[in-house]
């Protein structure tokens, strides 16, 4: 099953609400953020969260080491593997593992235990890997350990990226460039060691908020982001549209356009802001655009906590009727 990395979250989320505890195996390519999304499911939840890399282990450091006790042999537990409590176990980049060691975890992943070990009741077991196709140095994954998962696979999304990345302060600029060309958002380069990612933009948006270049995080598409930059000198005075004190005409271009969409996004800080820019939108751009405004629009604001309060005040607007009757669906999951 494909899951875009939003999709993944919310069914993450759901296996531990129904406390589902077969294990799971999560697919996709690197810089996804498989791990980021694990992690971020278990601090929602308040669980423990335990990164397990087997490819750095030896098969002695998950089984554990011999002891003698009562005249008999047993297994002492390595003190990674939790003994109580709630959490999420994840054995990232498993099939980066030899097959020796997969076939050591075969049981803790299909029994839940391993020698004397035995998983507590309160945790759940995941895994996570890269694909061969993703050019990863990974191992084949046995079927017989396969068939003790449930798989899924993530792939690269620009919405998904656009939600995260407008909750979590990512640059306009940055986020405009990649609704300008979401061909960029990941796209893996054979030859170089740097390429652009979800990872990696988060890289590139640190260096660019520092003033540097950002070709060590995204390699050679930097030219190109550069590039887009300068579009930003053309803009209308966005400070203006969010205060309602602007004229100015939507832009003819496509750059400047998702530019102004992405800015106005991230400007609407305060209800009446958001108000004046959705106003501006309105009378402004074309219903295609308007359209592309409001999907990115509304779920920022439902997390800003203002959504209802602008669609009530919109809905006294005679020129924004028009606009709350048509995302009405999107008002209402909001």
């Amino acid at each position: 099953m494909q899951l875009t990395p939003g999709q993944l979250s919310d069914f993450l989320a759901k296996i531990v609400e129904k406390g589902l505890k077969d294990s799971l195996m999560i697919w996709g390519p690197p810089g996804v953020g498989k791990s980021s999304i694990v992690k971020a499911v278990a601090n929602e939840d308040k669980r423990r969260f335990v990164d397990l890399r087997l490819s750095q282990l030896a098969p002695t450091d998950l089984r554990g080491l011999p002891g003698i006790v009562d005249n008999c042999s047993r297994w002492y537990p390595p003190s990674f593997l939790p003994v109580d409590g709630e959490g999420i176990l994840f054995l990232d980049e498993i099939n980066m593992a030899p097959p020796a060691m997969q076939g050591v975890a075969q049981q803790l992943i299909l029994d839940r235990c391993i020698g004397d070990y035995q998983v507590p009741d309160g945790w759940f077991i995941w895994a996570a890997g890269n694909r061969r196709e993703d050019k990863a140095a990974v191992f084949q994954m046995p079927s017989a350990l396969a068939n003790r998962f449930l798989h899924v696979t993530v792939q690269p999304d620009l919405d998904s990226f656009n939600r995260w990345g407008l909750q979590s302060g990512i640059a306009e600029e940055v986020l405009a460039f990649l609704a300008f060309r979401p061909v960029l958002l990941h796209k893996i380069h054979a030859t170089e060691f740097a390429w652009p990612s979800p990872r990696s933009w988060v890289m590139a948006d640190s260096l660019f908020k520092a003033g540097l270049p950002i070709a060590p995080a995204v390699g050679g598409v930097a030219a190109e982001f550069e590039s887009f930059l300068s579009v930003y000198d053309d803009l209308p005075d966005i400070d203006a549209i969010a205060a309602g004190n602007s004229k100015a005409k939507f832009p003819k271009e496509p750059s400047k356009r998702y530019a102004i969409v992405l800015a106005l996004v991230v400007r609407a800080d305060t209800a009446e802001k958001a108000l004046n820019c959705l106003s501006w939108m309105a009378s402004a751009a074309s219903a295609e655009w308007l359209q592309l405004f409001v999907t990115m629009f509304f779920p920022v604001l439902r997390d800003k906590g203002f959504l209802r309060s602008v669609v009530a005040a919109a809905a006294t607007d005679p020129e924004l009727q028009t606009v709350v009757e048509n995302v009405r669906d999107l008002v209402l999951t909001s």
